[in-house]
């Protein structure tokens, strides 16, 4: 092999061994022994852009933050060993050099990862706290169907956020995980409860169910009308029966009270064709007796209300549509009857006139008296007593007065 020419980082022998050169001095790298030692250098000038591309890469990388801090360390360490065993030809020392300018980023990173980390454990620490204590407070609550679904939103954000330390975060896991099971516990219970409760109203409505059928076809229409609504209080009272079968069972009662009524309303309505013209008898008895209003004569007007009542009675019932209408104007003409009666036993009162008339008695003799005794204070020259005796007779002929008129009132 002839000689090769110099090479700033490098050389081939005669015998076509290939050295770079190092601070630490020469390194053999290869054999060339087929061709020119230029193709040599330049085969080994290629695998050392390929490392120095592979400084680049990793340097863009770590300023980026494309890298995390472990990642990067390892990258750094592949590709110091790749520089440092390299069979390459060039500036080695240069690449050992900027990767050693890369460990104080690379410490750098550390440092904003390792706070950044913090950060992000105090946040979470601090959702994950307040994550439990709402947890521990939704527990004792019965909102059954919101509750459920904000212990899936909490679940969802425990997720998300960072792992702390084991210990708090098994303390405070232990803590959510605590609030949910007793939470969904009494969840259970609950809507076991409810189970049971509507299971037993289904049977109690299905009793109730069998007496109103067995009622639906009575003709003992006032009595069997007080029983459904008897029924009806004990099935509101029973409470619900379980989704799939509550429609079915009010139907079912339903469909029997409506059996019930609609012949009730059915025979009703015969029966307000039949008495139809009951009501126009009354309506004509009604002429007569509201002809007696005003009362002039007491006595008459009394004896063709008995006669009026007779026939009303033997009249018959009316359509009950009219009853309120026809009974309240034969209750008003009665009403004005038994008013006179009242007013003619007051004017009339025999006990009352006598107490009248011994009033007005008294009285009279009262003046007659205060009369004599003013005639004897006149003779004896008695002024005063004159004019005291002559002020209370006028006080007493006032009374007389009034008495003579109360006595009138019962004469």
């Amino acid at each position: 092999m002839s000689s090769a020419p110099e090479h700033p980082w490098g050389r081939v022998d005669d015998e076509g061994n290939v050295y770079v050169r190092t601070a630490d001095g020469e390194r053999l790298i290869g054999q060339w022994a087929a061709g020119d030692p230029g193709e040599a250098y330049a085969l080994y000038e290629r695998r050392f852009a390929g490392l120095e591309t592979e400084v680049d890469l990793l340097e863009t990388r770590l300023k980026s933050g494309a890298l995390s801090p472990d990642d990067a360390a390892k990258a750094i360490t592949k590709v110091r060993a790749d520089v440092t065993d390299a069979q390459a030809m060039g500036d080695l020392a240069s690449l050992e050099a900027r990767l050693d300018a890369l460990e104080p980023l690379l410490e750098k990173h550390r440092e904003e990862r390792k706070a950044a980390k913090a950060a992000k454990q105090a946040e979470a620490l601090t959702a994950k706290t307040r994550i439990v204590e709402e947890a521990e407070k939704l527990a004792t609550g019965n909102d059954w169907k919101a509750g459920a679904d904000r212990f899936r939103e909490l679940l969802d954000e425990w997720k998300a956020l960072a792992r702390l330390d084991r210990a708090t975060d098994d303390a405070l896991w232990h803590r959510f995980s605590g609030a949910r099971t007793t939470y969904t516990r009494r969840r259970k219970s609950h809507f076991g409860e409810q189970a049971q409760k509507r299971e037993g109203a289904q049977k109690i409505k299905e009793k109730l169910i069998a007496e109103a059928e067995a009622l639906s076809s009575s003709t003992d229409w006032g009595a069997t009308a007080g029983k459904y609504r008897d029924l009806m209080t004990e099935w509101k009272a029973a409470g619900s029966a379980p989704r799939n079968v509550e429609d079915k069972l009010w139907k079912r009662f339903r469909a029997a009270q409506d059996a019930f009524f609609d012949a009730r309303t059915t025979e009703n309505e015969k029966l307000d064709a039949e008495f139809a013209e009951n009501a126009v008898v009354k309506e004509a008895l009604l002429v007569e007796a509201e002809a007696l209003l005003p009362i002039k004569n007491l006595d008459a007007a009394r004896k063709a209300m008995n006669d009026i009542a007779d026939r009303w009675e033997a009249a018959g019932k009316v359509p009950r549509a009219r009853i309120s209408e026809l009974e309240g104007r034969l209750r008003t003409v009665e009403q004005a009857v038994r008013a006179a009666g009242e007013q003619e036993w007051k004017r009339s009162d025999p006990e009352k006139s006598a107490r009248a008339d011994d009033m007005v008695s008294k009285l009279e003799r009262a003046i007659e008296d205060i009369r004599a005794d003013i005639a004897k204070a006149e003779a004896a020259g008695n002024t005063k007593k004159v004019k005291d005796l002559t002020e209370n007779l006028k006080s007493r002929e006032q009374f007389l007065d009034m008495a003579r008129k109360a006595q009138a009132d019962y004469s």
